[in-house]
């Protein structure tokens, strides 16, 4: 049998070109390997205020996305979070094997508490027990994963271990993947960040539906290093993250992009750059369109379905060996 996959992303703000290139991208290209879950957490969403109406209508919008991407429902799974119960049964009885102070050291509820963590919402400090909840109702065996979520995977784990050292065998330890190239891509106005759908610069993020224009913009802003050799070096931090965009696009080798651009100034990089990505975006844009609202709701029906048949089974195994049944 296949190993098990399963990720997700929120559906909040816009997606930019960082998330395909780390996440959407390995999606497709792992559902040929693996029986693929991808989730729509929406309820990770609410961990912060949403106009619920804006929600509803962001959470189809992503489905969109997913489909748009590759994500192939012969091949996976698509299905909101919500629309399966078990995320939340199993989160509450996770919240009781986790202790206070592992999830104190979290450093997303830190960043995002910023720094007035007593006011801060008790959902957003126990996030991750909903995500290793996730995680673990599915047996997962790999958890395609940024650098920034590698420490809410190894709480997933710690769980699991501690379930089943007390409870008895139970849950699989799932493993993280992180892709070689493309899992951090940077912000275009800051090179010390990653590039995010939350910042407050809409310059530092190409957004997956940005228009041809908006991207050359962007890019032509974009900030540099100093001196004027075109090439990937981890000192140089913005000239690199352009050139892995680049990269990653184009399908060229580290060497032979750095051949193409020798000699040549950073506004040729810029505009070559600019061209590809609206290049790749244009048909993905396009098939972003050909779903109506009620054929997504067909499809996130037909995956909450399959994700609930696999999901009420962990779920019975746990409610059995804590005696809740």
């Amino acid at each position: 049998m296949k190993k098990r996959i399963f990720s997700g992303a929120q559906p909040t703000g816009q997606l930019h070109i960082g998330n395909y290139l780390g996440a959407l991208k390995n999606w497709v290209a792992l559902q040929d390997e693996y029986e693929s879950f991808y989730c729509i957490v929406n309820l990770h969403a609410i961990t912060l205020p949403q106009d619920p109406k804006v929600l509803r209508q962001k959470t189809l919008d992503l489905a969109r996305i997913y489909l748009a991407a590759g994500i192939d429902i012969e091949k996976s799974v698509i299905f909101v979070q919500s629309h399966v119960a078990e995320h939340a049964e199993l989160t509450w009885v996770l919240s009781c094997v986790a202790r206070m102070g592992e999830l104190e050291r979290m450093t997303q509820f830190k960043d995002k508490a910023k720094g007035n963590s007593e006011r801060a919402g008790v959902g957003l400090f126990t996030y991750p027990v909903l995500m290793a909840a996730d995680i673990l109702l599915y047996q997962t065996d790999l958890v395609p994963v940024g650098k920034d979520q590698k420490q809410h995977l190894e709480l997933t784990r710690d769980l699991a271990e501690r379930f089943n050292r007390d409870f008895g065998d139970t849950f699989k330890l799932p493993a993280p993947y992180i892709p070689p190239v493309g899992a951090n891509i940077l912000s275009l106005q800051d090179p010390t960040k990653k590039m995010s759908k939350s910042d407050e610069d809409a310059n530092g993020a190409i957004f997956l539906l940005d228009d041809a224009d908006t991207i050359t913009k962007k890019i032509k802003r974009a900030v540099t290093d100093s001196g004027t050799e075109i090439k990937f070096d981890s000192e140089r931090p913005a000239i690199t993250n352009l050139l892995t965009i680049y990269q990653l696009l184009s399908g060229k080798s580290v060497a032979e992009c750095e051949e193409h651009f020798g000699g040549n100034g950073y506004g040729q990089l810029k505009g070559e750059l600019a061209e590809t990505v609206i290049e790749f975006l244009r048909p993905f844009q396009e098939r972003v369109h050909e779903y109506d609202d009620a054929s997504l709701n067909k499809i996130l029906e037909s995956g909450a379905e399959k994700a609930r048949s696999v999901a009420s089974k962990t779920l019975s195994d746990v409610y059995a060996k804590t005696g809740l049944k």
